[in-house]
């Protein structure tokens, strides 16, 4: 008599049994029990339709939990693009995570404690932005670079005119574009040249009682070449109206990097009234809108009642000064990154690693900050299958892929987690090799469709 099917769902562990496994117990005491729980349906659910082994119920459900009850899961960066948007843009340096921590007890971010009394909010890290732009007559700090745009828009021309060029009304990401971000404060745009070419004389006669400002916007993700014409910040200052200008990356003082980037110094001593900029690009700190400019421009931001809604809190100002004061951040590091060491790095990663091939590359900023900088680069080089169980793996790991071929640069991923990528692509060879049917393509490469810079 032939032996009975036996039926796959009677062999999936109870929810209790996977619960009581070491692992997802101490995962329970650092997440909380409801996320373990779900994580465990979801592996038993999986191996009831044939996707998982019943033994490996655990170790799936385990594998699905975040690093933190925060549900972020720490992706390791081997795209080659610097400011990855869909990655969180800059990674914080060590000394500015450790500020982070700190600052989640209770802090003197509002407090004077020699005198008792209510300071400043964020007066130290205020102090580390202006000391690294001295030209600067004060600053201020908001959650992001559009939100430093729109209470600008607000403050200085609600019911007024922003005079702005043609070409540089751009997009800033996942669909906003700039005239709705800037016309949704109540004030009107009014437009002056073309696309590709604008003249002192276009902004001249655009200029007058009804203006609120002059904005001048660094197209960040994109270049126009050709029969172009656009005017410089320091042209613009004698026209009688305030000089606006959202350089977008974050470039605080002039890098020999990036000589065609526009820095904060630069533009405020060229005569700008005011600078925008963001904090998670070319900084290398966290989200946040920088406005640097005159002392009575400022203090006319600060005390506007938009200004309370856009305010930063006490973890983002304690990563942005030790990101000002502390050592170099990892981007900076990552731009800079010597390439011979690279190389070698790479080379000694591979020589673990069975079928993985090292090639040159090319890696970028990324982010909406220095568009047509390559940095010249090397990779380890897959094949395409292998990208999805990459990413689904216990330390996701994203890559890019051209051609046809998974590509992994370790610029951004850092040197201590080497053992961890060698562990996860001897986890995901294994996988794909498995179920070469299911692997699904990385995401596109950032730099390849010119990321969108938000701001």
């Amino acid at each position: 008599m032939a032996e009975a099917t036996v039926d796959r769902r009677r062999l999936v562990p109870r929810t209790d049994v996977v619960l009581a496994d070491p692992r997802l117990v101490a995962a329970a005491d650092r997440l909380g029990r409801a996320p373990v729980k779900a994580a465990v349906l979801a592996a038993q659910q999986r191996a009831r339709a044939g996707e998982l082994d019943p033994a490996d119920v655990a170790a799936a459900a385990f594998a699905a939990l975040p690093d933190t009850a925060g549900g972020l899961r720490t992706v390791l960066n081997a795209t080659g693009v610097i400011l990855h948007t869909n990655l969180g843009r800059a990674a914080l340096s060590p000394a500015a995570l450790a500020a982070v921590a700190a600052a989640g007890a209770h802090t003197d971010v509002e407090l004077d404690l020699g005198t008792g009394r209510r300071a400043r909010r964020g007066r130290t890290a205020l102090a580390a932005l202006a000391a690294a732009v001295p030209a600067a007559g004060d600053v201020h700090v908001v959650n992001n670079g559009a939100a430093a745009l729109v209470l600008t828009a607000t403050a200085l021309a609600a019911g007024q005119e922003i005079v702005v060029s043609r070409g540089e009304l751009v997009e800033i990401g996942d669909g906003f574009r700039l005239p709705d971000l800037l016309e949704s404060t109540g004030a009107r745009l009014r437009e002056v040249g073309t696309t590709n070419r604008t003249a002192l004389a276009d902004y001249a006669a655009a200029v007058g009682p009804r203006t609120g400002f002059i904005l001048k916007v660094h197209p960040s993700n994109f270049v126009v070449r050709g029969f172009t014409k656009a005017v410089e910040v320091g042209e613009l200052t004698g026209l009688g109206a305030p000089v606006v200008a959202d350089i977008g990356s974050g470039l605080l003082a002039p890098d020999p990097l990036l000589p065609d980037e526009p820095d904060a110094a630069t533009t405020l001593r060229a005569g700008a009234d005011l600078v925008i900029a963001s904090g998670d690009k070319l900084l290398g700190g966290p989200q946040a809108g920088l406005l640097l400019g005159t002392s009575a421009l400022i203090e006319r931001l600060r005390r506007h009642p938009l200004a309370r809604a856009l305010r930063v809190d006490k973890l983002t100002l304690a990563a942005l000064q030790a990101t000002l004061t502390g050592p170099t951040t990892p981007t900076w590091q990552a731009l800079r990154y010597d390439l011979d060491a690279l190389r070698a790095r790479t080379e000694r990663v591979r020589d673990q690693l069975d079928g993985v091939e090292l090639v040159e590359s090319v890696a970028v900023v990324g982010g909406g900050g220095a568009p047509e900088l390559e940095l010249a680069s090397w990779a380890l080089s897959l094949p395409e299958r292998y990208a999805a169980p990459l990413r689904l793996g216990a330390t996701p790991v994203v890559g890019r892929v051209e051609r046809g071929r998974l590509r992994l640069d370790l610029r951004c991923v850092p040197v201590e987690r080497d053992p961890d990528l060698i562990t996860a692509i001897r986890a995901a060879l294994g996988s794909a090799a498995r179920a070469p049917e299911k692997a699904a393509a990385v995401a596109p490469r950032e730099a390849a469709v010119r990321p969108t810079g938000d701001r």
